[in-house]
């Protein structure tokens, strides 16, 4: 099971949201750059960067610093965050970012999602953010009404192969993934499943790594140092 360190990017600074609540929200680092070099140095493989000001449409504010991690952090990088047309997927794409992640522009035009898998193919993930079992758009703002899991595998049917799914009243108080979901997921779909929110203990990788979990994203856990990568890392592999 692949470890995804989170390093979300609010006005150039590297902060941690909890439930996804801009008002609620602490600062890090200064630097996004030096924490990726942080969990590099750690372990980490594959980075899940997320620009937060893309939910307002203002992503290009921190375009300068994904720029400078992309170049000088010498590993995969993901990449989601207010990314709802083809001009910005090529731009990043283009920068050396290896995954587009899409959320609300997925959920909302399916057009637009099949004509970016076809010209991009696995290089586009697909966010699904739930509460209470629904898909969750802008910025987790507005609540639909379309079931997560259902969702999920109208996705899988339009060729989708890279999924994040987040439980949203779990993320960021350190108090476990939501299990069920993600068993739930592991059996009515095929998808590469990368579960985000509440993944913050070792017994919860291990559990994740038995479920055959595709990936694990870890924040708040690791910059509140209640594990360390280091030892996440050794969790997540295969015996």
């Amino acid at each position: 099971m692949i470890i995804f360190p989170a390093i979300d990017i609010l006005n150039n600074k590297c902060v941690r949201l909890v439930q996804g609540d801009f008002d609620n929200s602490k600062i890090y680092s200064e630097s996004p750059l030096e924490i990726g070099k942080k969990w590099i140095k750690e372990g980490g493989e594959f980075l899940h960067l997320v620009n937060l000001n893309g939910a307002d449409g203002c992503g290009e504010i921190n375009d300068k610093t994904i720029c400078r991690m992309v170049e000088e952090l010498n590993v995969p990088i993901q990449l989601g965050g207010g990314i709802r047309n083809f001009k910005s997927i090529e731009k990043y794409i283009n920068l050396g970012v290896n995954r587009v992640i899409l959320g609300t522009a997925a959920i909302e035009d399916k057009e637009f999602l099949r004509k970016s898998i076809n010209k991009y193919g696995d290089k586009i993930v697909v966010s699904v953010d739930s509460r209470n079992g629904f898909v969750a758009t802008k910025g987790w703002r507005t609540i639909t009404e379309k079931d997560s899991i259902e969702f999920s595998l109208e996705l899988e049917q339009m060729g989708v192969k890279t999924l994040v799914f987040t439980d949203i009243l779990k993320d960021g108080l350190l108090k476990g993934p939501n299990f069920e979901i993600y068993k739930s997921l592991g059996e009515k779909t095929n998808l590469n499943v990368i579960a985000s929110g509440g993944v913050s203990t070792m017994e919860d990788v291990i559990k994740l790594n038995a479920m055959d979990m595709y990936g694990s994203i870890m924040g708040k856990a690791l910059y509140e140092k209640k594990v360390s990568l280091k030892e996440v890392l050794k969790c997540s592999q295969k015996e």
